[in-house]
């Protein structure tokens, strides 16, 4: 890809002309001719200062999206030249999907010895970064994320519900939310698609998790089901990770729980919606 794409897309990483020249072994000089050439080329403005802030502009916005796919494309067609016996597939998933609801398909894309996997399981602020550094082919998301800047499809809708000990009081009922306030949280960590989902609709009927007597962070889902199981915290999951568990009371408090949408995400104008489907078999 051309060099100026190059500096445009680590820019638009750093928002800081000086920790981009650090990156790219530039100087800073250099990546300000490099954005003004660009800017040339195209006659629109990529970057503004906003209170001495770096921000792009619209137009900027749209070129790194485009920067993006131009970049994914051009590795792939290096693949494509130098084509290797075997597929691979670098696929991304948060955890509840990926440890809880993909296994079925990754079993039946490795069942095919010409086929190869990588297996990313983060939350989504990562993936996301990841599938725009090109590193990831196709991510799949239970979260929020910006359906303007990416092409997505559907996988499925799973019920969003709170979960507690199987003999705590709010196990079969629905709760109303500020019932939930004397119960310690256990959150997922910051850039967790569930947290995000479960933050929003706080804030949307006019709460936040500082309302609850306590909070803990847990980024692993192994741990926070332990200690929800041990009466030590009530939590915001998908039903998929205590699916059939006994172990576990589920509770609801709309608009807190509910259904919500996993969806299948990958960069725009690139074929990797072509083996998104083909992995999924659909």
């Amino acid at each position: 890809m051309d060099q100026k794409l190059e500096t445009f897309l680590t820019l638009c990483k750093t928002m800081h002309y000086g920790r981009a020249a650090e990156l790219l072994h530039l100087s800073q000089p250099a990546v300000s001719k490099h954005i003004q050439a660009l800017e040339a080329q195209y006659g629109v403005r990529l970057f503004t200062y906003q209170a001495r802030r770096l921000q792009k502009t619209r137009e900027g916005d749209l070129l790194e999206q485009y920067a993006f796919s131009l970049r994914y494309n051009e590795e792939m067609l290096l693949a494509r030249l130098h084509e290797k016996s075997k597929t691979l597939l670098r696929i991304g998933a948060t955890k509840s999907i990926g440890d809880y609801i993909l296994l079925p398909e990754i079993r039946r894309f490795l069942a095919k010895p010409d086929q190869q996997l990588h297996f990313l399981v983060d939350n989504t602020a990562h993936l996301l970064a990841k599938l725009e550094d090109g590193e990831l082919d196709f991510v799949v998301l239970e979260g929020l994320f910006d359906k303007q800047r990416y092409d997505f499809f559907l996988l499925r809708e799973e019920p969003y519900l709170g979960i507690c000990a199987a003999d705590h009081p709010f196990a079969g009922k629905q709760i109303p939310i500020p019932d939930l306030f004397s119960e310690r949280l256990i959150l997922r960590e910051e850039g967790s698609g569930t947290r995000k989902i479960l933050e929003r609709e706080l804030t949307q009927s006019g709460y936040h998790v500082s309302a609850f007597s306590d909070c803990a962070c847990i980024s692993s889902f192994k741990l926070l089901k332990e200690l929800v199981r041990e009466n030590c915290g009530i939590s915001f999951v998908y039903e998929a990770v205590v699916k059939d568990d006994p172990r576990f009371g589920r509770f609801f408090c709309p608009p807190l729980t509910g259904a919500h949408e996993l969806n299948v995400v990958y960069l725009k104008n690139t074929d990797a919606g072509h083996w998104a489907h083909q992995f999924l078999e659909r």
